[in-house]
C-alpha cells in the first residue's frame, strides 16, 4: 500500500518541500557567506567603537525581558488558574490583549506621556513650580524604557503557553504535596512550576526572539543593538558586508538561545502524576491576598493595553481625517496587499510541508519541516540582508550580461520587487503557520488517511477533499496570525520595501522619528486594531480551555 504512494505526484510534493526548506535556509547561508567573503574594514571599525555596546545592550535586553516576561506571565497564569478573586474571569482573557500592540507603538504612546514635554512631567512642574533642572525623572528613551515596552507586549506569550500547561496538569501531585505538609507556595514551586517549565521556556523563547528582532522600539529610543547596527551599516555606511557580519552575529545569538531552549525541553521529562486526571481546585482569595492578585494581574493589562489605547486615541483624535486621504489609503492598501499575499503563500507552503511529513513520515521530511521552522529564530533584519545580498548580486550579473550581449538594461528584476519582500515574510513567519496547521493535523486520526487510501484517494485528492475541509479552522487561524504579523513587521520591510511601497508600519516609524507623534498614532492604532483579531480568537480559546478543564460532576479532594 505504501508503494502505491511513491508516485510522480508524491515525488513532486517531496521536492516542493525541500525547495521551501531551501528558501528558508537561504538567508542564513547567504548572510554567513556574505559575512566571510566581504571586506572587514567597517566591521573592524565597529569592533573598536560600538560593537561592544551592541553586544552589551542586546544581552541586557535579553536578560531583563526574559526575566520579567517569565515572572509576569507565569505568576498571572497561576493566579487565574489556581485561585479565585474579584475580576478573575475578566482578567484571564484581558491578560492576552497586550499581544495586539507592537512594542514600537507602545513606545510612541509612552513617550508622549512620560517625556519632558509630556503630560506627567508638565503637570509635575505646574504643581510644584520646579524648573527642568530642579528634579529627576526616569528617562523613557533609554534601555530600561525599551525593556519595559518589550516586556509589556511580550509577556502574553509566556502567559498563554503557561496557562495552557497549568490547565492540562492533573492536580494529584499538587494535592499529594499539600497532604505531605507543603504550603501552597512550596507546593507550587516544587510541583506545579517544574511540570510547566517546558511551556514557560517556550514562551520566554518566543519573547526573546521578538526582542532580538525588534528594531522599531530600540531605534526610536536611541538604544544601540545588533538590530539597529544592521540597519545603520546597510543605509548609513552603505556597507553590505558589514551589515551581513552584524547579521551573522545576531543570527548566532538567536540560534544559540533556540538550541538551549530545545535542549532544555528535551531534557525535561513529563509523566502523569496519577492514573486519573484531577482538575485543579481553585482557592478562594480574600482581603489583601485578593487585592494583591487582582493588582498583579491587572497592572499588565492597564499598562500594556488600556492606557496605551487611550493615549493613542487621544493623540490621533485630531489626525483621524488623515486616514481617509489618498496617501493614507495607499499605505493601508500596501499593508493589506502585502500581508494578504504573504499569508496565503506562507500558509500554503506550511500545508505542503506538513502534509508531506504526514504522508511520508521519513527523516528527510521531518528535517525539511525543522529547517523551515528555523525562521522564528531569525530576526527580520537578518533575513533581509540574507536575501538581498545574493539576489542583488544575481540582478547585477544579469543586468551586466544583458547589457553586454543585447544592449538591454534589465535593472533590478528581483531585488526591486515585492516578491522578495514576500519571501522574507514567508521565511520569518512560516513557523507560526506550521504550528497552527500541525495543531489541527494532530486531531485527525491516522485511520482517516488509511480509509482514504483504501478508497483510492490520491495524495492531492486526500488533501483537497479530506484534510482541508477538516482543517479549515486551523488554516484560517494560521492565515490570520501571519496576516497580522506581516502588518506589524518593521525591520525587514524598512530594508527590503520597493520604492513607493511604504506600509502603515513604515509610515508610523517615519512620523515618530520626526517627533510627529499625533500623526504617527493613526497608523499605529490601525495596526493595533488589526492585531486584536488573532487575540480575540485566542481569548475565545481561553474560555473553551477553562470549560474543558472542569469536568461536570467531577469532585476534587482537598
Amino acid at each position: 500500500m505504501a508503494k502505491r504512494y511513491r508516485t510522480p505526484s508524491a515525488f513532486r510534493l517531496g521536492s516542493l518541500s525541500w525547495l521551501i526548506a531551501g528558501i528558508c535556509l537561504l538567508p542564513m547561508v547567504a548572510a554567513a557567506l556574505a559575512a566571510f567573503t566581504g571586506g572587514f574594514d567597517t566591521f573592524v571599525g565597529l569592533w573598536n567603537t560600538v560593537l561592544g555596546e551592541f553586544a552589551l545592550t542586546t544581552a541586557i535586553l535579553i536578560v531583563v525581558v526574559g526575566t520579567c516576561t517569565a515572572v509576569i506571565g507565569t505568576g498571572s497564569a497561576w493566579l487565574v488558574t489556581a485561585t479565585r478573586f474579584p475580576g478573575r474571569k475578566l482578567l484571564e482573557i484581558a491578560l492576552a490583549l497586550p499581544l495586539a500592540f507592537p512594542a514600537y507603538v507602545l513606545a510612541y504612546a509612552y513617550t508622549d506621556l512620560l517625556d519632558h514635554p509630556g503630560w506627567v512631567q508638565t503637570t509635575l512642574r505646574d504643581l510644584t513650580g520646579w524648573g527642568p533642572r530642579d528634579y529627576w525623572f526616569p528617562e523613557i528613551r533609554s534601555l530600561g524604557g525599551a525593556a519595559a515596552m518589550l516586556t509589556l507586549v511580550l509577556y502574553p506569550y509566556v502567559y498563554l503557553l503557561t496557562r495552557a500547561a497549568f490547565l492540562q496538569q492533573s492536580a494529584t501531585a499538587y494535592i499529594a504535596a499539600r497532604t505531605l505538609g507543603d504550603g501552597a507556595w512550596r507546593a507550587f514551586f516544587r510541583v506545579s512550576l517544574p511540570i510547566a517549565r517546558p511551556a514557560i521556556a517556550g514562551g520566554v523563547l518566543l519573547a526573546l526572539m521578538e526582542t532580538l528582532a525588534d528594531y522599531g522600539t530600540v531605534s526610536y529610543f536611541g538604544v544601540r543593538t545588533f538590530a539597529t547596527g544592521i540597519y545603520q551599516a546597510w543605509y548609513s555606511f552603505f556597507d553590505r558586508s558589514a551589515a551581513a557580519q552584524l547579521a551573522l552575529c545576531l543570527l548566532i545569538v538567536a540560534l544559540v538561545i533556540a538550541a538551549l531552549e530545545r535542549r532544555q525541553r528535551r531534557d525535561q521529562r513529563q509523566h502523569a502524576a496519577g492514573r486519573r486526571f484531577e482538575a485543579m481546585q481553585s482557592v478562594e482569595l480574600s482581603g489583601w491576598q485578593a487585592l494583591g492578585a487582582a493588582t498583579f494581574c491587572g497592572l499588565p493589562v492597564l499598562l500594556g493595553f488600556l492606557l496605551p489605547a487611550f493615549l493613542l486615541l487621544d493623540l490621533g483624535w485630531s489626525s483621524f481625517d488623515n486616514l481617509l486621504t489618498e496617501r493614507y489609503l495607499g499605505f493601508l492598501r500596501n499593508s493589506v496587499v502585502l500581508a494578504l499575499i504573504a499569508a496565503i503563500l506562507t500558509v500554503s507552503a506550511a500545508v505542503l510541508l506538513g502534509f508531506n511529513a504526514r504522508l511520508h513520515p521519513s527523516k528527510g521530511a521531518n528535517v525539511a519541516v525543522r529547517i523551515a521552522g528555523l525562521g522564528y529564530a531569525v530576526p527580520g533584519g537578518v533575513i533581509a540582508v540574507g536575501l538581498l545580498v545574493p539576489f542583488a548580486a544575481f540582478d547585477n550579473a544579469l543586468d551586466a550580461f544583458m547589457e553586454t550581449r543585447f544592449g538591454i538594461d534589465t535593472g533590478l528584476l528581483i531585488t526591486g520587487s515585492i516578491w522578495l519582500l514576500v519571501a522574507a515574510y514567508a521565511v520569518r513567519f512560516i513557523a507560526a503557520a506550521l504550528s497552527a496547521y500541525d495543531a489541527g493535523l494532530s486531531t485527525i486520526n491516522p485511520n482517516v488517511d488509511a480509509v482514504a487510501r483504501t478508497l483510492g484517494r490520491t495524495p492531492r485528492s486526500m488533501l483537497r477533499g479530506v484534510h482541508l475541509p477538516i482543517l479549515r479552522p486551523s488554516i484560517l487561524t494560521g492565515l490570520l496570525i501571519v496576516f497580522v504579523d506581516v502588518m506589524k513587521e518593521l525591520p525587514a520591510t524598512l530594508i527590503m520595501r520597493p520604492f513607493n511601497m511604504d506600509t502603515l508600519a513604515v509610515q508610523a516609524h517615519r512620523l515618530a522619528a520626526d517627533e510627529r507623534l499625533g500623526e504617527a498614532a493613526v497608523p499605529s492604532l490601525v495596526i493595533a486594531m488589526v492585531g486584536l483579531l488573532p487575540v480575540v480568537i485566542l481569548c475565545v480559546g481561553l474560555g473553551r480551555d477553562r470549560s474543558a478543564a472542569r469536568p461536570i460532576g467531577h469532585k476534587t479532594t482537598a
